[in-house]
């Protein structure tokens, strides 16, 4: 069985969950919390499996792949069906300069070890830590609403079933709800509040993992 090593509060972590569930593959959940303890992604043992200390990483077997975008293109190759990636080739590069845009861009800024540094090494209190995160936020959100609003209306980012590209947006939505960034997002919206009624998408929810919430 493949094992993802996850945070439940991780959007990178959640958006791997999003693609196993919805191509129905068993897996199973290895928690690594990112705060206890000065966080568990630094431990040696971690540290030999994965030498960038970061989640998620996913292991099959005797092969390890860290990085979300790479799992997902590995899970998408491994098991191509039901297809979560357009078949158009430019629709294709459509999809993954939207994955880019929010997991290279957007999301970077929120990470822990980023938030962290920002604390520690320069000094910047929290709400300027905010303030910073939340235009970063918006101003990436923005961007990606721009441009599903110059394409034909959907259901999904791509087209009427999910894509890969939605397991990105869904968790970059909600961090966006947590941090507090503000914007008019009316397209992105309406597809989250459709993903969100998928059973796939509902099963990786951080509130339905095993170590979601523990201190």
């Amino acid at each position: 069985m493949l094992q993802l090593y996850s945070y439940w509060r991780s959007s990178c972590s959640w958006r791997v969950r999003c693609a196993l569930n919805l191509k129905g593959m068993d897996y199973e959940i290895v928690p690594v919390h990112l705060l206890r303890d000065g966080g568990e992604q630094h431990r040696p043992g971690y540290r030999a499996l994965n030498p960038q200390g970061l989640v998620p990483l996913l292991v099959d077997g005797g092969f390890r792949l860290g990085q979300s975008l790479a799992i997902l293109q590995y899970l998408e190759a491994r098991n191509p069906a039901p297809a979560l990636v357009p078949t158009d080739p430019q629709e294709a590069a459509r999809m993954w300069a939207l994955c880019q845009a929010i997991a290279c861009e957007i999301q970077p800024l929120q990470n822990t070890r980023v938030l962290q540094y920002l604390a520690g090494e320069l000094g910047l209190d929290e709400p300027r830590r905010s303030a910073w995160l939340r235009h970063w936020i918006a101003a990436g959100l923005n961007a990606v609403e721009e441009s599903l609003r110059s394409r034909p209306q959907t259901m999904f980012s791509f087209g009427d079933s999910p894509s890969l590209a939605d397991c990105c947006l869904v968790p970059q939505l909600a961090s966006a709800d947590r941090f507090g960034a503000q914007g008019d997002w009316p397209r992105l919206r309406a597809v989250a509040l459709r993903c969100a009624a998928l059973p796939a998408f509902a099963a990786a929810h951080p509130e339905r993992q095993p170590d979601a919430g523990k201190p």
